[in-house]
């Protein structure tokens, strides 16, 4: 599966969650919100109605969701599982060796809306998920942390996220 990298990989249950929500908040949490809003403002003065204030900030972090998830779904490739080949590529778990610690981790590389209980999500696009796409299990990678630091990693294991 090629992806772009502004493609962002989701399992159709990812995806129809985010679509369940985006629908929720366009439709009656917005309606809910603006109710308030003009409920507020026929308190009277508004420069002390801290009601009014509180529900223009909720508005204005609610349209941000609506227009996060609706780039998201925009960008989306509700992905089959990827095969079961060693390569890493969204849609994996993958475990890599932090070989200058001795110490593993196991996580998906995926959309960070996949988030499961006791697995971590990285993006494609950050550092780590960057350096170990399109490589397979026995490679050895670096990469560059955010904080500038390199990290040698090795890739132990990729298989199919399948949730």
């Amino acid at each position: 599966m090629t992806q772009s990298a502004g493609t962002i990989w989701l399992t159709q249950e990812a995806h129809d969650k985010l679509q369940a929500e985006l629908d929720d908040l366009k439709g009656p949490k917005r309606q809910e919100i603006i109710d308030r809003i003009s409920a507020a403002r026929d308190e009277g003065d508004l420069k002390e109605n801290s009601g009014y204030h509180a529900a223009r900030d909720e508005q204005g972090k609610q349209e941000a969701r609506i227009r996060q998830l609706e780039d998201m779904l925009r960008r989306a490739e509700v992905g089959e599982t990827p095969p079961d080949d060693g390569v890493v590529e969204p849609g994996m778990q993958v475990t890599v060796k932090f070989t200058d610690f001795d110490d593993e981790e196991t996580f998906l590389l995926g959309a960070r809306e996949i988030e499961e209980e006791g697995l971590t999500v990285y993006s494609p696009q950050s550092a780590l998920g960057a350096a170990i796409s399109g490589h397979k299990v026995g490679d050895k990678v670096s990469y560059e942390a955010p904080n500038g630091k390199k990290i040698n990693i090795e890739i132990t294991g990729a298989v199919p996220f399948t949730g």
